[in-house]
């Protein structure tokens, strides 16, 4: 098995290939975490028992040519694409809570008019139009590997776990599909990658390519994990508590479920799948050992959104009692529910 991990800065230059500036997150820590070749090494040790290996790509996802040259890389080297994982965004233009007068899209919450065109393109150019020119190039090659497997299916002694799949296309979509958050730009282009995915899904089902959007929760990236060393996280999310929120390897876990069972990807195809949810469906769990609730979970929505709401406006800051906080029920809000406004915030 070989991982492709492109479209992250590289440790050669604070330049990808195209000359687009790298992280401003990667060049204030000063080390590597944010590059392609760490991502790489890190496949790599956790492979070591496998017969994989990860190789890294420097590349801009908002240039179409380097996508294609991408794909042809990966056709020339392997012959064959059994998945796509478009997880690729863009930091918004900055993350200061408003604090620079001079900057109409300094906030990430901000109302649209004073965002204009700066927060769209960021939400827009990297995750939903790389996404789509990402499956474009892609799905010609996915093609061809689902006809030889399918191939390959019907003679038996010759069958293996390589052939035997279904290509797969994941999304990395958001709630924020679903229900107002952070800005405008952000949900339309989450509820866009939705529609990708479901669309897709329709013309692709007669060639047994599958489609899937992937909801993480809330993901203590390295750029969410820097936020809150800054002390801007919490202005940023709305008071969420990012220490309990989700590794980015669970969702990795998620995937990996998917890319192991053909009848799971076929079954779920062009449809939203919630990684904490599938990880309560399946008995997978984060790195830590637990199994974080969904957001649309009420032991999600009231120790994280309701109480402390409930106690800094109504109960002067004094804590509710731990016969209710220990005892919040398992119920995932229904979609019509949870997408019916927008969430409480605590001011």
């Amino acid at each position: 098995m070989t991982v492709y991990v492109a479209s992250r800065s590289s440790r050669s230059s604070s330049q990808t290939t195209s000359g687009v500036r790298s992280n401003d997150v990667e060049r204030k820590w000063g080390d590597d975490h944010l590059t392609v070749e760490r991502t790489a090494e890190e496949i790599n040790n956790s492979m070591q028992q496998y017969a994989g290996r990860a190789i890294p790509i420097p590349m801009d996802v908002t240039n179409d040519h380097e996508i294609a040259a991408l794909i042809a890389q990966v056709k020339a080297e392997c012959g064959r694409l059994d998945a796509v994982i478009c997880s690729a965004f863009t930091i918004p233009p900055t993350n200061n809570n408003g604090k620079d007068e001079n900057d109409a899209s300094s906030s990430i919450r901000d109302e649209f008019w004073k965002q204009g065109a700066a927060m769209w393109d960021s939400c827009f150019n990297v995750s939903l139009r790389g996404a789509y020119i990402t499956c474009c190039e892609s799905v010609p090659l996915m093609m061809d590997t689902a006809k030889r497997s399918s191939s390959s299916n019907q003679q038996p002694q010759r069958t293996t776990t390589a052939t035997a799949t279904r290509p797969l296309i994941a999304i990395i979509s958001s709630f924020g599909a679903k229900s107002y958050t952070f800005n405008v730009a952000y949900g339309v282009a989450k509820a866009g990658s939705d529609r990708l995915v479901a669309d897709m899904a329709v013309e692709l089902s007669k060639h047994n390519i599958d489609t899937v959007s992937i909801y993480p929760g809330i993901v203590r990236t390295e750029n969410n994990l820097e936020m809150d060393r800054r002390g801007e996280w919490n202005a940023a999310s709305g008071g969420l508590d990012l220490q309990n929120g989700e590794s980015p390897q669970f969702t990795g876990r998620a995937l990996a479920m998917f890319l192991s069972n053909s009848e799971l990807r076929k079954e779920r195809s062009g449809k939203v799948v919630v990684v904490a949810e599938l990880a309560k469906e399946l008995g997978f769990t984060d790195i830590d050992g637990r199994t974080p609730p969904s957001i649309r979970n009420l032991k999600f929505l009231l120790p994280n959104i309701i109480f402390p709401m409930i106690e800094k406006q109504n109960l002067g800051g004094a804590s509710l009692p731990s016969w209710i906080k220990d005892n919040v029920p398992e119920y995932l809000l229904p979609w019509f529910i949870f997408s019916g406004g927008p969430p409480p915030t605590i001011e």
